[in-house]
Formats: C-alpha cells, structure tokens, sequence
C-alpha cells in the first residue's frame, strides 16, 4: 500500500531545521561575506576609519538578503527545480522541496521572515546619523533585486534578466555597500574594483544555468541560457570572462590602483581553463557540470579574495607612507 503524501512533513525537529539549513544553502552566504570585506578593505584603503559595528549590521542585512533569495527562490522555481533532468550540487535549488522534505509553505514564511529582517535592520540603520540616506536606499534597491530575482511580480530569472541582475547585485552593489556603509557616500573604486567580478559572476551564473536547459524549457523558464541556447550561452560565458581579464588596463586608466589590477592575474590560469572546456562542449555535457560550475565560483571568490588582499596591503603601504611625512 502507498505512503501518505509527503510523510516527511513529520519528521523530527532535528530533521526540520537541517532541511530549512539545506535549503539555505550556508555555503552560499560564503560570497556576502567575500563582497561586503571587500568593501570595508576600500574604505580601509581610502582613509576611512572602519566602525565594525556598522559592518555587523550591514553584514546582517547582507546575509539575511541572501537567506531570503535563497529561500523565495526554491519556493517560487518548484516546477523548474522538480523538472530538473539531472540535478547538480549548484544548480536545480536545494532539491528539499521537490524531494517533499518541508511544506513549501515554510519556504515562503521563511523567505518573508528573512526578508522582513533584513528591512528592519534598514530602518534601524537609517536612524543612524553616520549611515548616509544614499547608503539607505541602495540597501533597499539590493532587496528588492534580490526578491525579483526568481519572486512576483518581476520574475527576472523567468525572462532573461536574472544572469545580469545576479551578476550586477553579487560582487557590484554588496561591495559597494559595505564601503559605502562605512564611508557614507560614493567612490568610483569600488566599482571599478567590481568590474571584473560582475563578469566572472555572470559567467559563473551561465554556467548553473547549464544544467536547468532542459528543466527550464520545459516550464518555460526563460533564463538567458533558454533564450539564447546553451551554445551560444557557452560563447557568453567565454566571453564575459575575456572581458574580466580584458578590461583591466581601461580600469587602472580609470582609476583602480594598479596593484588591485595585478592581483587578479594569478586567477588567470583557471578561467582560460574554463574557456578551453566550454570551447569542448563543457556546456552540454552532464559529466562537466558540477566541475565547471565549482571552478566558475572558486574563480569568482579566489578574485575577491586577491583584491582583498591587495587593498589591505595598498592600505597599509598608505599608512607607513603617512606616518613617514615629517610634521610641524
């Protein structure tokens, strides 16, 4: 005789929490965490005293965000996630609620829950004489972007926008509110310290995407791989991992310290690497799926890192160099 419908709606409360801590996919908070340091590091690097506690709020609204993408996303893209043909560890959402783990109703209270801290912790941080009105509304563009991802009433990820907004909200405009957090107003750095990582973000979003044609298809999901077909998304992701590299000399012209610049380079290796492999049908073949995705993000966080890095250093090189000046 045939179980009841979904039995694991009554599983412990063990169980429960490690399903809604799957279907949070915590390794994917990795990259808030990546891009708003990144931020403070700019700051850092430009003078700015860092108020720590600004950037544990402004992390808290950063990650909450994220939670709450996560969360909406597998609840609204359940007939796309259920008609994943094959699943991989980075694409086809968390597999929980296909797989009848929690009521998708909990995703949906959960998503608003994250959602709704995420919005007070703004409200609180506009009370904040040092927290700049510009800073405020940037956080409230960030959340909503990140709803409209894959939630009503835009549903970017369901007509050809979700690759770019992903791509401009990730690594763009979380690095540059955890400098604006901190400095309280614009710098053209942070964005120029952006660039390259929008690229390699938007190729790595290409490449999940890869494993969903089929699934996507068949719902009518028009991701961009949908509209454009996985050969050309393969020229795509190719080529807006060109222009990360490309651009480079254009943006120290425009202002980024060359040693940032520089500090991308070491990165390089992996995403020809990943280029060779589209060029070999990376982009319909199942078997490179998972590797191709895991590289695209090590080559999007691995880039974080080393601007990081080298900001803190250009940080400190400013600060011996101010402290050599003779005074009086």
């Amino acid at each position: 005789m045939a179980q009841s419908a979904r039995p694991q709606y009554q599983a412990s409360l063990a169980l429960q929490i490690g399903y809604f801590i799957r279907l949070g996919r915590p390794l994917h908070l990795v990259g808030g965490l990546v891009f708003n340091g990144l931020g403070i590091a700019i700051a850092g690097y430009l003078g700015v005293a860092i108020r720590w506690p600004v950037a544990i709020w402004c992390q808290l609204i950063i990650t909450s965000t994220q939670l709450m993408t996560h969360f909406s996303n597998d609840y609204f893209d359940q007939d796309a996630d259920a008609a994943t043909v094959i699943p991989t560890r980075w694409a086809g959402g968390s597999r929980v609620l296909p797989e009848g783990l929690i009521h998708p109703r909990g995703a949906l209270i959960a998503a608003v829950v994250c959602g709704g801290l995420a919005l007070a912790v703004i409200a609180g941080l506009a009370f904040r004489q040092d927290v700049s009105p510009m800073t405020i509304w940037l956080f409230l563009l960030a959340v909503f972007l990140a709803w409209s991802y894959s939630s009503p009433p835009l549903w970017l990820n369901r007509h050809g926008l979700g690759e770019i907004t992903g791509a401009i909200l990730v690594p763009g405009i979380t690095t540059l509110l955890g400098f604006m957090a901190q400095a309280g107003k614009f710098n053209l750095i942070p964005v120029l310290a952006a660039v390259p990582l929008v690229f390699i973000q938007f190729a790595m979003l290409v490449s999940v995407n890869f494993p969903d044609f089929a699934g996507d298809t068949l719902v009518n999901k028009r991701t961009l791989v949908v509209i454009v077909g996985p050969e050309r998304g393969a020229r795509l992701f190719a080529g807006s991992l060109f222009l990360a590299y490309l651009l480079l000399p254009l943006l120290v012209m425009a202002g980024l310290p060359l040693l940032v610049a520089i500090s991308v380079l070491p990165m390089l290796p992996i995403a020809v690497w990943q280029g060779w492999r589209i060029h070999n049908q990376a982009a319909i073949d199942p078997t490179q799926w998972n590797a191709l995705a895991f590289w695209s993000i090590g080559l999007l966080i691995g880039s974080a890192l080393l601007e990081t890095a080298a900001f803190l250093v250009g940080s400190r090189t400013n600060r011996s160099l101010d402290s050599s000046q003779p005074t009086g």
